[in-house]
């Protein structure tokens, strides 16, 4: 690959990466104006939120087959117009219905872009540290999209009006679309089938387990809606193994699951969000509930966490080329455990600052395992696989956090207080992070020599 179009090809990847993590943070602080100009329930403003997060993750299995079949550029470039499309949609919403559905089709377009945009990535890769690299960064630039959201909200929603927060995703996704266009070379993959029987039956499977997740905290797990929830993950669950068991070219190879390096990093992605999320949703409650900060102050005061995740994401590649990656995934474990034991020690003071102090380890931590687990995840893995087990890997992250947050709200409410709560959440999460780091150590024993990086084949 030329060296402009490897930069270009790079650059489009982290301005991706960026976009779809900003949109899952960036929503949060408009919640007030949209409840006065499109006189949204708060039902429908929680849905403002859970709409992307439900379809993000419900499609992005069958979005990663989408890249290897139909090739990352296509997928790419139809992520983009998709996400640009309804984000224009949303500037636009007269109600809160509109606004919502556009939030769905967002996230279906973000489950496009994130896959096929690490596939393009790391096929300009040339040896293994250069791919754990490009890894570091498409992490980092997330991570920052991650942190950056609500700022740049803020400023958007001061400056002008919540409508200004969707369109300037229009701003940037047209001139992205043309630049990948114009300078993004296609990669060449083997010809793969669509398997388009597993794709409907994951989306049904992970849809309904997300919808339940996000509603059974409000709804109770008795609700109709999260009892038919429940009912349709499992039957997609069941017809979903059944197909896959049944065609040629299946959604989920069976060599992905039976490499245990892959098999690691997505048992290890699933745990370390579960704790994560787990425990940012409870100090979120704990500090505004039980300690009375505002929104704005407790945003602030998590800038520590988001901003060192993206410094120890581009610090992930160095270490991992100097101690090796198993080094680098035990040692994240082991911090982010410790770290979690001292936030739960901290909580019980009535200052708030030693929590924020525990939070600086806990955001480094989590930065070096992220890029670390999805470098592992497409490491032993042929290439034409990578959108498949890069989505797989993600697709089991965001279950994860749902989980986390499933589980840990009614854990803080079952409580006797606020306080004593969040303790027994953070020692639940510190326990999910000991169990990562003994999957940790079984995926070094069992881990398969990387599969060569060859030069990715384009054609201009």
């Amino acid at each position: 690959m030329p060296v402009e179009h490897r930069r270009s090809v790079v650059a489009l990847a982290l301005i991706a990466s960026f976009m779809v993590f900003v949109d899952s943070t960036i929503v949060n602080v408009t919640l007030a104006q949209l409840a006065t100009h499109l006189n949204a329930s708060r039902a429908e403003l929680e849905w403002s939120l859970n709409a992307y997060t439900l379809s993000f993750a419900a499609l992005m299995l069958g979005a990663g087959a989408i890249a290897d079949t139909l090739g990352a550029k296509r997928a790419f470039l139809t992520g983009l117009v998709v996400f640009t499309a309804s984000s224009a949609v949303c500037a636009m919403a007269g109600s809160m219905l509109m606004l919502n559905l556009a939030r769905l089709v967002q996230g279906a377009g973000s489950a496009l872009l994130l896959p096929s945009a690490l596939v393009l990535a790391t096929a300009s890769a040339t040896d293994e540290h250069t791919r754990h690299r490009l890894v570091s960064w498409w992490a980092a630039a997330g991570g920052a999209g991650m942190a950056a959201g609500p700022l740049i909200g803020g400023g958007l929603v001061a400056l002008a009006n919540w409508r200004a927060v969707f369109a300037v995703n229009v701003v940037i996704g047209i001139p992205a679309a043309i630049w990948a266009l114009r300078s993004m070379p296609s990669v060449v993959r083997r010809a793969r089938r669509l398997d388009l029987a597993g794709m409907g039956m994951a989306t049904a499977f992970i849809g309904g387990l997300v919808f339940a997740l996000i509603e059974a905290p409000t709804r109770g797990w008795l609700d109709p809606a999260v009892l038919g929830a429940a009912a349709l993950t499992i039957a997609g669950l069941i017809a979903f193994v059944w197909v896959e068991r049944s065609v040629r070219a299946p959604l989920l190879p069976p060599k992905l699951y039976a490499d245990r390096g892959f098999a690691a990093a997505a048992a290890q992605g699933t745990l370390l969000n579960f704790a994560f999320y787990g425990v940012l949703f409870t100090m979120s409650l704990l500090l505004q509930q039980g300690r009375g900060l505002s929104p704005l102050v407790t945003g602030l005061l998590f800038l520590p966490l988001t901003g060192l995740i993206s410094i120890a994401n581009l610090c992930s590649a160095p270490l991992a080329r100097r101690l090796g990656r198993p080094a680098v995934l035990a040692i994240g474990q082991a911090v982010l455990t410790l770290a979690l034991l001292g936030l739960a020690w901290a909580s019980t003071s009535t200052a708030v600052w030693p929590m924020v102090l525990a939070l600086v380890p806990i955001g480094f931590s989590s930065g070096l395992l992220v890029p670390t687990m999805t470098a592992q995840s497409i490491a032993a893995v042929e290439p034409d696989l990578h959108g498949a087990a890069s989505a797989a890997f993600n697709t089991s992250r965001q279950i994860g956090g749902a989980i986390g947050v499933a589980t840990f709200g009614p854990l803080l409410g079952t409580a006797h207080n606020l306080s004593s709560g969040f303790v027994s959440c953070t020692i639940v999460a510190a326990a999910a992070s000991i169990a990562g780091l003994c999957v940790s150590a079984v995926g070094a024993v069992g881990r398969r020599t990387p599969v060569p990086v060859p030069s990715a084949a384009c054609d201009s």
